[in-house]
Parts: C-alpha cells; structure tokens; sequence
C-alpha cells in the first residue's frame, strides 16, 4: 500500500465524484487520479483538471470538449465513458454516473480495473447476470458505494469470516434501511398534490435531483432491494426494507443463530465513498464527521406499501428478472425526468412505470444490446404515453 494507487472516476462533477475527489485531495500521497469523466459541468471539470491533472478526460458535451482542448493541450481527450473504462493498470475504477448511461462503461471496467466500486445501481438492477458472469471470468473485485449495500458488504464481512456468495444460507434476512423520504408520513390524497420543490426536499441525505426524486416515491428502495439480491444473491424473500428516519443504522444483517450485525453512523456520503476506496483495509477518514451517538433516538417501522406502491413492483419485477428490471428502471428515468420538467405530476411517475410493466413481454436473459434497445423503447413509450412528443435525450 505504500505506492500511489491510480484511480478513474465517470462522472466525476456529480456528488458522488465531487466527494470521492474531496476525499483524494486530502491524501495527496496516496492517489493518482488516472482519468476524469463528466456528462457536461465545463466549469466543475475545469477546476477538477487543473488541481488533479489527469492524463485523461471525456466530457459528453462536444462543445465543452473543444473549450477543454483549447486550454489542456497536454491531456488526451476521450470520445465516451467506454474508453475511460478500457484504460489498463487501473487500480480503483468509480462508477458515480446515474442511470443506465454507465452500464457499457462499468461492463467494461470490470475486465479491465482492479477494482470496481460502484454508485452505479442500474447496472446491477437491469444486467445482473452480465455483471455476474464478468466478474466470474475475470474475477472482479466489485464494491458497492450505496450506503446501505457498503453496510450490508461490511455485516456480511463481520458475520461470516471471509463471506461468499456460497454462504448466503447463514444470513436469516437482510434488513435493508430507509429514511422513507420526505412524504413518510402523508397520505395518498395528499401524495396526489406534492410538488417538485417539495419531493426535492430529502430529510437526511444530500444527493442529486434524481436520486432525491427516486427516494421520495421509494423507487430508489425498490431498485435497491434488486441491488441487494444482484450483489449478495439472497432471495428475495430475505430482504425485509426497514423505515428509520433517523438515518443511522444504514442496514443490518440477521444471521441464522439469532445474531443480527448493524452497521451505523452519519448521513455522509464520504464515509462509504472511502470504504469502497479503501477496500480491504481501512484508513482514518479524510474527511470531518460529528457523529455523536449519545442522544440518539431510533425508530424503525414498516414500510407503506400502500402509499408506495413501487416498492412492491420493486418486489414483483425483481422476482421476474429477465428483462423486466430494464422496463422497471428505464420507466422510471423517463418518468423522473418528465416530473423534474414540471410536465408531469408526482403520482403520474407510479402510473407510467406500472403501466410499462404491465404491457411488457419478456426477453430471457437479454443481451447487452438487448437491454440498451429495450432502455430506448420503453423510454420513447413512456414519453408517448404521457402526451408529450419531446425526445428523451439518451447519452449512451
């Protein structure tokens, strides 16, 4: 551990690569960033470049593109996330890019990078047995960056010496945490008239527009108990999501013998961001956290499935599999995006992707360029379906 690890980020100005590169700035020793990655933040990436000096960058936006090679004449520019992912020798690839866009690039970091740590949960929810044969082939190291699934891959560590997928049949249930969002407590008539400023308005979490969208109709939970069972292969049945407010205990793991092994603290993105970084080892943060267990107050309750009807389709197309995650997840991108446009209301985003799920006919263990036409279809269906004729715009 003592030479400096290299390290590629795809989307590199959002959160989560915001944060992951707050966490190498404060250990200069320790890192080198190889590449850097962005959709189309030209102000951010500058500023990224000039402090980390990659020797490579891709941004989405051609002409951000050509502003960035008029200044950086030394840099190699890349033309997509793919080749980002092809780079050799990369010790520690992060996936932060929402939504299916990261799927290629991911699909390919993991022939190639020592290690995969991910925020990227739609790879996993729509290519599960892409990801599981990949990594069988070239035994990839994944991590996940989710705050819950970095504290279900610690309990599991803790509860089992040298976990595996072979012994999932010690673990009871998976107790899988959420803070409910912020319409835990509202009823359906008044979920009927919630606007955008409102489910922009997370209680514990600091995130991006869609993520905070997804948490507020529990789409995010639904996606993450798929995530659960692609990661740690437990059956469906086994996974229980657990409200708690609070945001503390981050997730837990019952065993068979009547132990159950919590993993706990802040709402703070950077701690599971370095654990994914650091793994195996740990490292004293980089960052400040006020933690401070005394005078907490938890509470865990069930969910509403009633109020939150997409957590229990989350259940159901979870248990399909096949093709149906790709309908769930690419439902929800269109339908998030017409809701962020203000073109749509909240409850119409339930609507949209159950109806999406209720005309679809399966596809048996599709391809990659299966999932990818199906992402568009379903997408281009959505939009139709809700009266608009705006074209989605998709950047894969």
């Amino acid at each position: 551990m003592s030479e400096k690890q290299s390290i590629s980020i795809i989307g590199s100005t959002g959160s989560i690569g915001t944060q992951a590169l707050n966490i190498i700035r404060k250990r200069p020793n320790e890192f080198t960033v190889i590449a850097l990655s962005a959709k189309q933040n030209l102000s951010i990436l500058t500023e990224q470049i000039k402090e980390f000096k990659p020797k490579y960058v891709h941004i989405e936006d051609l002409s951000a593109r050509t502003v960035l090679k008029e200044i950086f004449q030394d840099i190699e520019f890349l033309d997509s996330t793919e080749e980002v992912a092809e780079i050799d020798n990369v010790d520690i690839f992060l996936s932060a890019i929402v939504g299916i866009a990261g799927l290629k690039a991911n699909l390919k970091a993991l022939t190639k990078a020592k290690k995969v740590a991910i925020a990227n949960k739609e790879t996993l929810v729509v290519a599960d047995h892409l990801v599981t044969a990949i990594q069988a082939k070239h035994h990839a190291t994944l991590i996940p960056i989710d705050s819950e699934h970095a504290a279900i891959h610690q309990c599991l560590c803790a509860g089992a010496k040298d976990f595996n997928l072979s012994k999932n049949s010690l673990v009871k249930e998976i107790l899988l945490t959420s803070s409910g969002g912020p319409f835990r407590n509202k009823t359906r008539e008044e979920l009927e008239k919630v606007t955008l400023k409102e489910a922009l308005q997370h209680p514990t979490w600091s995130m991006g527009k869609k993520i905070t969208i997804d948490s507020s109709t529990l789409m995010n939970k639904a996606l993450e108990v798929i995530e659960v069972h692609a990661l740690f292969k437990i059956p469906y049945e086994k996974i229980k999501v657990v409200i708690h407010p609070q945001s503390i205990v981050h997730s837990a793991v019952s065993f068979i013998d009547g132990n159950i092994i919590a993993q706990l603290g802040s709402a703070n993105m950077e701690i599971p961001i370095q654990y994914a970084i650091d793994y195996p080892y740990r490292k004293e943060l980089a960052v400040e956290d006020t933690f401070n267990i005394f005078g907490q107050s938890w509470d865990f309750m069930e969910p509403n499935f009633t109020c939150f009807p997409l957590l229990k389709l989350g259940y159901e197309v979870g248990k399909l599999g096949h093709s149906y995650p790709t309908v769930f997840n690419a439902a929800n991108e269109a339908a998030v995006e017409l809701f962020l446009n203000e073109e749509i209301k909240w409850s119409d985003t339930e609507k949209l992707i159950s109806n999406a799920i209720t005309n679809h006919k399966i596809i048996i263990d599709p391809s990659l360029e299966e999932i990818l036409d199906l992402d568009r279809e379903v997408k281009k269906s959505t939009k139709l379906l809700a009266g608009l004729n705006c074209p989605i715009n998709f950047s894969y």
